[in-house]
C-alpha cells in the first residue's frame, strides 16, 4: 500500500503540497516501485520511507535558498530522479535536465517525465565528458547532486556545468562539513566559493547538510578531468 495522504500532508504540506502534486508524487512512487523490480533504482521502497527519504529529502533543501524563477537546473548523477524530479513537481517553472551514466536509469526517467509531465531533458552520459561539451558547459543556473560522490570529486563533476553567478547545491549527509573542509581547494580551483551551509535533520532524525557553492569565476578549461585522474590526483 502506498503512503497515504495523511503522511504526505504531514511531511509536504508546509512545502506547498496540493491535490495535483500529491497525485503526481503517488504516481512517481508507483513507477519507482514497479521499475525497481526490473532495474536497481533504489534500496528504499517502503511507502513511508519513499515519502520522507526521497520526496521530502529532495524538496525541503530547496526551500532553504533562492531558486530563481525559470531557473535552468541540471541534476548530475540523478539515479532515480532525486532530488530534482520531486523539486520539479513543486517548482514547475524550472527547466530540468537529468544526467546519468546508466542508460537503464535514463529510460526510467524518460518514462517518468512523460507519465507525470515533467518536461525534462534526459541525457545518458558521463558527467566528466558532458562537462567539457560547449553545449552544456557553464549553461545552467543550478547544478545539484545527492549521494553521488565525495564533495571534492563532486565539485569537479558539477561546477563545470554552472554559469558564473549560478550555484551548485550539494545534498550531503551529516558529515557534509567534514567533506567541505577537504574540498576547499577544489571549490576555489574550479571557480566557486562557499555561500551557505545548512545543517538540519529529516523528521526521522537523520542528519543532513546542504552546501551551496556560488560560481564566481569560469572553471579552468582543463576541468573536469577523467575519473581516474580525479581519483589519483584529487584537488
Amino acid at each position: 500500500m502506498q503512503a497515504d495522504r495523511i503522511l504526505y500532508d504531514r511531511l509536504l504540506s508546509p512545502l506547498g503540497l496540493d491535490d495535483e502534486k500529491y497525485e503526481r508524487l503517488r504516481e512517481y512512487e508507483r513507477m519507482l516501485v514497479e521499475w525497481n523490480e526490473k532495474i536497481n533504482l533504489t534500496a528504499i521502497t517502503e511507502p513511508d520511507q519513499v515519502a520522507e527519504k526521497h520526496f521530502y529529502d529532495s524538496v525541503y533543501p530547496f526551500s532553504l535558498f533562492e531558486v530563481p524563477d525559470g531557473a535552468s537546473v541540471i541534476d548530475v548523477g540523478t539515479g532515480a530522479g532525486f532530488p530534482s524530479c520531486p523539486l520539479k513537481i513543486f517548482r514547475n517553472d524550472i527547466r530540468l535536465t537529468l544526467l546519468d551514466s546508466l542508460n537503464k536509469r535514463i529510460n526510467f526517467l524518460a518514462a517518468l517525465s512523460e507519465d507525470i509531465g515533467l518536461g525534462a531533458v534526459c541525457i545518458h552520459a558521463r558527467a566528466e565528458e558532458l562537462g567539457r561539451n560547449a553545449e552544456y558547459r557553464e549553461r545552467f543556473d543550478i547544478a545539484c547532486a545527492r549521494a553521488v560522490a565525495n564533495l571534492r570529486e563532486l565539485c569537479e563533476y558539477c561546477l563545470p556545468f554552472v554559469k558564473v553567478g549560478g550555484a551548485f547545491a550539494a545534498l550531503k549527509g551529516s558529515a557534509g562539513r567534514e567533506e567541505l573542509e577537504q574540498a576547499k581547494t577544489a571549490v576555489k580551483t574550479l571557480g566557486a566559493k562557499v555561500e551557505d551551509v545548512y545543517e538540519y535533520a529529516l523528521p526521522s532524525g537523520d542528519g543532513r547538510t546542504l552546501i551551496i557553492l556560488r560560481k564566481v569565476d569560469p572553471t579552468p578549461p582543463k576541468y573536469p578531468r577523467n575519473k581516474g585522474r580525479m581519483s589519483s590526483h584529487p584537488l
